[in-house]
């Protein structure tokens, strides 16, 4: 409705109908390509046909105004159509091209989340190019049939009397705004240049500084709260059930205590508690957890978060008596935990200093919490180990454990059949001499001669507790630090700067321990290595998608020149939105170069072929600014029209797609109103460059023979 609003406003009622009928025609080409791609409708995908609703009408606008401007001149309407539609055939063409390279690197973004990522461009695309197919091949011969009518008003009815007043008004404004504006900078254009650049650098400046925080992934609160308690191994079922049972408690008094005063009703839905199951462990008695349900944000009467529901639960809760761990979670796409530090070594004895002094740096950290490690602790046992005198003998470790195994827990020595059963049979110590551990100080060890000597003599028998689990990385024992973060309060970046500074220093005294970040920092170095490389590549296609309708190797760079200026642009609208930058953000400043130079490229073409037809460079630069004004403005509008709702969704689904909505409508906006001042006096600047290095070469050829002849 907002896009058809837009091109009722600034196109002929009948122009823009047509235009709009080729938005459903896109859609239904992206939509019979899905099965075929392997695409489902989701989340992902609805989303991704939002993000290309403003974009699948540029080039049916530019298309259809140019074909009525021909009209309007008197062409016949046939003439119109095919002249129209040829004459910006080839920017349009290589403007939606540059847009499809723009999304390519989507897919094959790495991590966790590649794969969601991925289904964007499978949906932009397609319809990118059944939208090119729409408006070079269809729309033409619909606009064929459109008619202009005289120019006084009382021949037209209330609506466009109304339209006509707005364009009226719009070019008035352009008279007297925008061609003030253009004639200044072509005449001061390098003036101009640096103050588009002051902003631009004011701008990355502010990002750069840590005033505009990046966050990889912000945390989205859930409609669903849980709580995983976790105690040591072998904790009866009952002491488990009763640390459940407080924490249910907790989560009704909760329910009781958040209720909208008006309605009566609870922000806390519904509560279920669960002892014996965990994510990846169940029928384990030591483990638990609870839930509850929270009304969706959208329908939330009572002004309370998920976050905020989730820290007075914990802090309810306190201590839960001999807990390992006690975590809670509310947020949707957790890819890994915030901080997730792998400490890994050949022995797990150097492991166990550097993890408690990792534990303890986290714990000073103010927006940590729920510290832990996955190193547990399994059941007592008796730790065998060889004195001296036994290598001396000839006795090795894995001989004084078997003959412990067979003395106390027995050696098979026969296996006798009866009936459907098999019996075994089993050589070991009398059940008097098996009772306490104090046998295995009289037991007698036998050598590899065959003499016997004290246990005592040769070993060593301590108590102690082994391991629940053995963890190897690349044949090395690791122990993983975690924890989580409160990303609204704390900087997630600055806290593992600090905490690798840290572990540097730490390691200088253990040689043989080494140290990653793994969770959310391993996913992000994998997906910005991928986003690195499809920025060297979306730059190289564009601009090899540019040279070829220029014919140049120097044009291409006037309509990039435009592209930091959208980055720019994407930061301003999250200064403005109050959000953070986040992966989804960076992805769509990686969409937004390849559909913010469409303009530029519509721009200069239209100079290139008004100097073809023999007018003055100035001339040909300012007229180009005035006549492409009204589809430059319009496809930026309808680009970020179509993008609102999105930006003022408030459903839990949405929130962390939000960010590229907002790098791709406000950088298309923020770009826009440079580049109708920014592209013609980079096309001066660049000609001024061409004439200087022409005269300086001029120059070089007067000075000798030479250089004339190769000239």
């Amino acid at each position: 409705m907002l896009i058809l609003l837009l091109l009722s406003l600034f196109l002929r009622g009948k122009v823009a109908f047509w235009v709009l009928v080729g938005m459903p025609v896109a859609f239904m080409g992206g939509i019979a390509m899905m099965p075929v791609l392997g695409v489902t409708l989701n989340l992902i995908s609805l989303f991704a046909f939002i993000l290309v609703l403003g974009i699948v009408v540029d080039d049916a606008i530019v298309t259809g105004e140019n074909i009525y401007k021909r009209l309007e001149k008197g062409d016949s309407p046939v003439r119109a159509a095919i002249v129209g539609t040829q004459e910006i055939a080839v920017p349009v063409t290589f403007g939606v091209l540059t847009t499809v390279a723009a999304f390519i690197p989507l897919l094959v973004v790495e991590g966790l989340r590649g794969k969601l990522f991925a289904q964007i461009p499978l949906i932009v695309i397609p319809v990118l190019l059944f939208s090119l197919v729409e408006s070079k091949l269809i729309l033409p011969a619909h606009l064929k049939h459109v008619k202009v009518r005289g120019d006084l008003d009382s021949d037209h009815s209330w609506p466009v009397r109304a339209q006509r007043k707005i364009s009226r008004w719009l070019d008035e404004s352009t008279r007297r705004m925008y061609a003030p504006a253009l004639g200044w900078s072509m005449r001061r254009p390098y003036l101009a240049l640096s103050g588009f650049v002051a902003v631009a650098l004011l701008l990355f400046s502010w990002t750069i500084g840590g005033h505009l925080r990046f966050i990889f992934f912000p945390r989205i609160q859930s409609e669903v709260a849980v709580a995983n308690l976790t105690m040591p191994p072998g904790t009866p079922f009952e002491t488990t059930a009763a640390g459940i049972d407080r924490i249910m408690a907790v989560a009704e008094a909760l329910r009781e205590e958040y209720v909208d005063p008006q309605t009566g009703d609870s922000v806390i839905l519904d509560i279920m508690g669960r002892v014996g199951s965990l994510a990846g462990a169940a029928g384990q008695s030591n483990v638990g957890r609870v839930l509850f349900e929270i009304v969706k944000p959208e329908d939330r009467t009572y002004d309370v978060t998920s976050s905020e529901l989730v820290r007075a639960w914990r802090k309810a809760i306190g201590q839960i008596p001999g807990a390992r761990e006690l975590s809670f979670r509310a947020e949707i796409g957790r890819g890994g935990a915030p901080i997730d530090v792998q400490i890994s070594a050949p022995e797990f004895e150097e492991l166990r200093p550097v993890a408690l002094s990792v534990r303890e740096r986290l714990r000073g950290y103010p927006g940590v919490f729920d510290i832990t490690d996955n190193f547990e602790d399994g059941k007592e046992e008796v730790k065998l180990r060889l004195k001296p005198a036994a290598e001396l003998l000839g006795l090795t470790l894995d001989d004084l454990a078997r003959q412990v195994r067979q003395a106390f827990y027995g050696f098979e020595v026969q296996r006798i059949q009866r009936g459907r059963e098999e019996v075994r049979v089993f050589v070991r110590y009398p059940e008097k001499d098996r009772r306490t551990l104090a046998s295995l100080e009289t037991m007698r060890i036998r050598t590899t001669t065959g003499t016997e000597v004290p246990f005592s003599e040769v070993a060593d028998a301590e108590f102690g507790r082994g391991f629940a689990q053995i963890r190897r990385v690349d044949r090395s024992r690791t122990i993983n630090i975690t924890a989580d973060v409160d990303k609204e309060s704390a900087d997630v970046e600055a806290i593992k700067r600090d905490l690798t500074a840290h572990l540097d220093g730490l390691l200088a005294d253990y040689p043989r321990v080494r140290y990653t970040l793994e969770g959310e920092a391993r996913e992000q170095r994998e997906s910005f290595r991928s986003i690195g490389i499809g920025i060297l590549f979306v730059l190289f296609v564009i601009y090899a998608l540019l040279a070829i309708p220029f014919k140049s190797y120097v044009q291409p760079l006037i309509v990039m020149s435009v592209i930091p200026f959208g980055v720019a642009g994407a930061m301003l609208g999250h200064i403005i939105m109050g959000m953070s930058l986040s992966i989804m953000s960076v992805m769509g400043m990686l969409a937004l170069s390849g559909v913010v130079v469409n303009d530029s490229l519509v721009l200069v073409d239209f100079v290139n072929r008004s100097r073809q037809a023999g007018r003055p460079l100035r001339e040909a630069v300012y007229e180009a600014g005035l006549a492409r004004l009204r589809p430059v403005l319009l496809t930026s509008l309808t680009t970020f029209a179509g993008l609102t709702p999105l930006l003022l969704e408030k459903s839990t689904q949405a929130q962390f797609l939000i960010p590229m909505a907002v790098s791709l409508g406000f950088g298309i906006l923020f770009a826009t109103a440079i580049t109708l001042l920014l592209i013609p006096i980079n096309y001066l600047i660049l000609e001024d460059a061409r004439g200087l290095l022409g005269r300086s070469s001029a120059g070089a050829g007067k000075e000798g023979e030479p250089a004339t002849a190769r000239g």
